[in-house]
């Protein structure tokens, strides 16, 4: 284990210091332990390296809000370490680091095995919702539905010491941190990027994972150019740590032959292997030219004010949520249509994005304006966006007591039943 600074990731490595890097990325909620089963057999031709996401695991807690800035922490780490290229197996959320690694930055990137990984991991809305119940109630009720979501029932009835430790791993993870993530997996989408990736890359997934099954891996096997798909029966998410030989042997096969250069491969019962898709032709290189002439200085032009309404529909959307923005554009038509748009390029496009204020202060003060105008047909909207933007039901109520003053008792009255249904809608933990 390491001292680690905040734009550096906690890692340890395992196996002999000569053997080629192979990095071990961790899911959500988990620490570099759910590799634990795999690291005896990969360390006989790999020095693995495992590391922690931010605030899981004892790691520091410095929350990272992008897949992308998550990669950059990584790459640093391994900087600092002299290590340059390397092989990546990620599971889920790490599976979605490497997907960035071979986008951004191929050179390094040797080899690629993707786990319970999706190029869109469910919708925005649904992350977010997340952050809201861990902000408002904690971790405990994401702790205590882990099980469920990453094992299947037989493994979890046969394993309550497994089970158990999955819980304790995701309740002593840093909410703060377990937001941010959540926030990354909201805005990860590579779906129209996925014919970018050019490392061999395998992608695994269990037969019975209902979070990010079958479907999603069939999604990455059809985008990426050199990929094969292996489904491991009996096995949910987790499947790393549920079926572990099974997985050791396949990430074995595939990075002992599709790994430059080549080791010796080794033999392993495969589970359901595609074919490797057909590669993509590129087109051929164009010559270079023999000299390059400088042209003459232009002359300065005037700024350019880039239109506002995609940057505005995009935080309308992580604001909102997809729902209530898909909802609103689709009831609108030709008589509303350009008010639809006026919103999106003015009021979210430019002022939301205004550099003065965050977005919870923001909150603050579109609920009071709402409280004094009695617009209680947006209230519970912008209630349910300041729980979005990080207010607690705390927050949202001294914000509705501070009205009452200055807005009228009969206001504000009305308001706090509308902001409690949504609170009560919003931070209930679904079983």
């Amino acid at each position: 284990m390491s001292e680690t600074p905040s734009n550096t990731l906690q890692y340890r490595f395992d196996g002999p210091e000569e053997a080629p890097v192979l990095i071990l990325g961790p899911s959500l909620g988990t620490t570099w332990h759910m590799w634990d089963r795999q690291v005896p057999e990969l360390t006989k031709q790999w020095r693995v390296f495992r590391f922690d996401l931010p605030g899981h695991g004892g790691a520091p807690a410095y929350p990272a809000g992008s897949v992308s800035e998550l990669a950059a922490r990584l790459l640093v780490t391994l900087e600092g370490l002299g290590v340059q290229r390397f092989g990546y197996a990620g599971c889920a959320l790490g599976g979605a680091v490497g997907v960035e690694l071979a986008l951004r930055h191929p050179e390094r990137l040797a080899s690629l095995a993707l786990i319970a990984a999706s190029p869109r991991f469910g919708t925005a809305d649904e992350f977010r919702q997340r952050g809201v119940i861990v902000r408002t109630n904690g971790l405990d009720p994401i702790a205590r539905s882990s099980p469920e979501r990453w094992f299947t029932s037989g493994f979890a009835a046969a394993q309550p010491a497994i089970t158990e430790w999955a819980v304790q791993m995701v309740r002593t993870t840093d909410p703060g941190c377990y937001i941010a993530a959540c926030e990354a997996l909201a805005a990860f989408d590579v779906r129209t990027e996925l014919g970018r990736v050019g490392v061999p890359a395998l992608v695994l997934v269990g037969s019975e994972d209902q979070v990010t099954g079958p479907a999603e891996a069939r999604t990455l096997v059809a985008g990426i150019p050199d990929a094969r798909l292996a489904v491991v029966p009996g096995a949910s998410h987790l499947v790393p740590v549920e079926q572990p030989v099974a997985v050791t042997d396949l990430l074995v096969r595939h990075f002992s032959t599709a790994w430059q250069p080549a080791f010796g491969a080794t033999t392993g019962q495969m589970a359901v292997i595609a074919p490797p898709a057909q590669p993509v032709l590129a087109a051929p290189p164009q010559a270079a030219p023999i000299a390059e002439i400088a042209p003459m200085a232009a002359p300065p032009q005037p700024a350019v004010r880039t239109d506002p309404y995609d940057i505005g529909l995009k935080t309308r959307r992580e604001v909102l949520g997809d729902a209530h923005v898909d909802r609103e554009l689709a009831q609108a038509d030709d008589f509303s249509g350009d008010f639809q748009e006026f919103l999106t390029r003015c009021t979210w496009g430019e002022i939301w994005n205004r550099p003065g204020l965050d977005r919870r202060t923001r909150s603050c003060v579109t609920l009071t304006a709402l409280v004094a105008g009695g617009h209680l047909e947006d209230l519970a909207a912008h209630t349910r966006a300041a729980l979005r933007n990080g207010l607690t039901p705390d927050e949202i109520k001294e914000v509705l007591l501070q009205a009452a003053v200055y807005c009228g008792i009969p206001a504000a009255g009305s308001a706090f039943g509308v902001a409690q249904q949504v609170i009560r809608e919003e931070t209930t933990p679904t079983e």
